[in-house]
């Protein structure tokens, strides 16, 4: 399975896998990674909020 495709399932872009394995471990894992792709994607925009619109000139 591609990194890409594994993103767009954890931002419930694209529907996941029906023949992937259930776990609750799994579960556990893809929610903390969901988690982690939220709060990464929330520091870019804010990085870049700060770069190009609040810049101290």
């Amino acid at each position: 399975m591609g990194i890409l495709r594994q993103v767009a399932e954890y931002l419930y872009i694209k529907k996941r896998d029906p023949n992937a394995p259930h776990s609750k471990w799994m579960r556990y894992m893809h929610g903390i990674n969901r988690i982690s792709i939220f709060m990464f994607l929330i520091a870019l925009i804010i990085i870049i909020l700060k770069i190009f619109v609040f810049h101290r000139r």
